[in-house]
């Protein structure tokens, strides 16, 4: 189900106007690496009754971790980390599983001076969906209180949870990185909120 779009409600801001060949690893630029902390996002893509969906693809867009879009219509865009890339594209596996490498996201205003909560924008699009689904990814405690425009549009608290990462162990590896985990249900009884752009 859709929510109503509202000035407020638009998955936004800043998607790319033009698109480069996408990848998982969004904190390596001309090579430069990405201020502030790095996170691994991962997740898993499924429909009704928990069936994984192969071969989606699940794109992302966010702020630096100063809250600032790599994209002409921020306001502070020349403040931009040279490092951060700001846009990336997975593809879920057999198991509907996709994982990228990116920026905890910076807090940030609206041109009206509404604040917003640390987040991401992701879009999937994948076999058997009419049309492209858009959502926002929150970081922090979904049953904690939270004041943002977008989060205020969904009024059902066990929708609002849906909309949050959760924190997850370290990822693996020499570099281990603070983790998270944000699974996407296209349909059904526990369909992620999604909302119309």
């Amino acid at each position: 189900m859709s929510l109503p779009t509202s000035p407020y409600c638009t998955i936004g801001p800043f998607f790319p106007g033009e698109f480069a060949d996408g990848c998982g690893d969004l904190t390596s630029r001309d090579g430069k690496q990405a201020r502030g902390q790095h996170i691994l996002l991962t997740g898993s893509v499924v429909e009704e009754g928990n069936r994984p969906i192969r071969n989606a693809i699940v794109e992302i867009w966010q702020p630096d971790a100063n809250g600032v879009f790599r994209h002409p219509l921020d306001p502070r865009f020349e403040d931009a980390d040279p490092g951060f890339f700001g846009w990336g594209r997975a593809r879920t596996d057999a198991e509907g599983r996709y994982a990228f490498r990116t920026v905890m996201p910076g807090a940030y205003a609206t041109q009206d001076g509404a604040p917003r909560c640390p987040h991401l924008n992701l879009m999937v699009l994948a076999i058997g969906l009419t049309h492209r689904l858009v959502t926002t990814v929150f970081f922090g405690d979904g049953a904690q209180p939270a004041s943002d425009p977008l989060l205020d549009c969904v009024a059902d608290p066990a929708r609002r949870a849906r909309m949050f990462a959760i924190h997850d162990k370290l990822s693996n590896g020499a570099d281990a990185l603070p983790a998270y985990r944000f699974d996407i249900v296209t349909r059904g009884e526990a369909e992620t909120p999604f909302f119309v752009d």
